[in-house]
């Protein structure tokens, strides 16, 4: 369950456009992680060659959180240039990794659950840029809410208990949703910072991976498994 956590310095922006250059990034990271999922899944060589080498796959899901953690915490430091490469990077690993949901799940199951995804997203980003209620304390409780369903996955790997896994979905989808509403509110209420291009990117890295983790936790949900 990968986050970065925003670090705006307030500008005077319009809010239109921060998250306008939000979106599009953000748009643009899925679309790159869904061209390179395709792009594994049809290649039988190099798609079996990732199902068989647990060490790349690991390796590669920890190249993912390296480069969260780098994205984020260097922002200040790195120039506008290198913090799209980075996320254009990360993007591009997870469409490896995620290539590996083919094998557990249908594709049409995929397709339509991806479509469930964008519409709860967009509802729920929608909320956040509009609602004048306050939600930081939503978001404290979905962080908590968070926390929870990491140590739960944990416990899982050891019990495989249906049910565990069950009740960590249904939690996940919650808190993921809850999360959508948050950040986009957070976004738009502290505009770029550290740059306009690099606060964009920020910003998009933060909702494509609510986006990732609630896609994930409805397929879990929802998904017509092989």
């Amino acid at each position: 369950m990968e986050r970065s956590e925003l670090r705006y310095r307030t500008m005077s922006v319009p809010r239109e456009g921060v998250m306008k250059g939000v979106y599009a990034w953000m748009s643009g990271g899925l679309a790159l992680s869904a061209l390179v999922a395709l792009q594994v899944v049809s290649s039988p060589a190099l798609f079996q060659a990732l199902l068989a080498n647990r060490m790349l796959f690991y390796a590669l899901v920890f190249g993912e959180l390296g480069l969260v953690v780098a994205l984020s915490g260097a922002i200040n430091r790195i120039g506008t240039g290198t913090a799209r490469a980075l996320f254009l990077l990360y993007a591009a690993l997870n469409g490896v990794t995620l290539s590996t949901i083919f094998v557990v799940y249908t594709a049409d199951s995929i397709a339509s659950t991806f479509l469930v995804t964008s519409a709860m997203f967009g509802a729920m980003s929608l909320y956040g840029y509009l609602t004048k209620r306050e939600l930081d304390g939503l978001g404290s409780f979905c962080f908590m809410g968070l926390i929870g369903v990491v140590i739960a996955s944990v416990v899982n790997i050891f019990l495989h208990s249906p049910m565990v896994s069950w009740v960590m979905s249904l939690a996940g989808i919650l808190v993921f949703t809850g999360l959508t509403a948050y950040d986009t509110q957070k976004i738009k209420r502290m505009g770029y910072g550290a740059g306009e291009g690099k606060g964009a990117i920020l910003g998009a890295l933060t909702l494509y991976l609510d986006f990732i983790n609630m896609f994930l936790m409805l397929l879990r949900f929802l998904g017509n498994r092989r």
